[in-house]
């Protein structure tokens, strides 16, 4: 899968957020104060442990607004699997510049590439199967596309990205609307044919109304493998069905055994731990 490429001012403004409120108005007074103006340096960004990178031109993106001078050379690129040790960017320039950067570049490298590994593993777990993961919208205030960009780069795929492009009716939009077939009327009736509608149930005896009511996808939520592998029985293809609740890596492979065409984790988004990166002067 060929990986989109997150419009710039989207990566700009989430960094320029992050720069300014790292360096506030004085900027950077330790490298002020302790390294002549003029030095120049050569440092490496590495990976401390294996992973999955993605975050990149966010890297890029941190050291050309403090120093345009700062040349960057990717030697790892997006969606690429590395090694404890492996380089990943190498930076020449300004050492003040490059130090003023580095933790909010790092900042960005470490959690994007912790989304992207999250991700890979049950990519990995599932691989075999029809299943194919999908994040959810359980992401970082302010960081959803480059959070869903990373799940692309572990070889996951997106879900919705807001309120705005899908429809997913829960329990509660069920529970105020007098149920799955007047809530399911309800959007059919509103929608243009380009929307796809979903809605969630969480026991087998409201399948049958959810497919009949014409929902496009159907979510599994919290629901035991055997009951899943009875829905797909009695879904017979009419609708995209999705799994989701108590995602791990560990029970991955059994849901995706069910027959189900989505499993969605909201984990490997909110929960994935940074990826280790650091950055050196060499």
């Amino acid at each position: 899968m060929s990986l989109p490429r997150l419009a710039s001012h989207v990566i700009d403004d989430a960094v320029a957020r992050a720069l300014r409120e790292d360096l506030g108005d004085a900027g950077d007074i330790t490298s002020a104060a302790t390294i002549p103006a003029n030095a120049v340096s050569r440092s490496l960004i590495a990976a401390r442990q294996p992973g999955v990178i993605a975050g990149v031109d966010a890297v890029r993106a941190a050291f050309r607004q403090v120093d345009p001078a700062i040349n960057v050379t990717v030697e790892a690129g997006d969606s690429a699997r590395v090694e404890q040790g492996d380089v990943l960017i190498s930076l020449d320039g300004p050492s003040r510049g490059v130090l003023s950067a580095e933790r909010v570049a790092l900042n960005f490298l470490g959690h994007l590439s912790g989304v992207a590994t999250a991700t890979a593993a049950l990519v990995d777990a599932v691989a075999g199967t029809k299943a194919q993961i999908t994040c959810t919208r359980k992401t970082t205030p302010g960081l959803r596309a480059l959070e869903k960009y990373a799940v692309l780069c572990g070889g996951g795929r997106n879900h919705r990205f807001g309120l705005y492009d899908a429809v997913m009716i829960k329990d509660n939009h069920i529970a105020a609307a007098g149920g799955i077939a007047p809530a399911l009327a309800a959007a059919k009736s509103a929608l243009g044919h380009m929307v796809k509608v979903e809605i969630e149930i969480d026991r087998l005896d409201q399948l049958e109304a959810a497919i009949s009511g014409g929902a496009d996808v159907i979510l599994l939520d919290n629901m035991s493998t055997d009951h899943m592998k009875q829905a797909v029985a009695i879904n017979q293809a009419r609708a995209i069905l999705e799994a989701s609740g108590n995602v791990t890596v560990k029970s991955v492979r059994a849901i995706a055994e069910t027959g189900v065409d989505i499993i969605s984790s909201g984990w490997i988004t909110h929960s994935a731990p940074s990826l280790d990166v650091g950055l050196d002067f060499s």
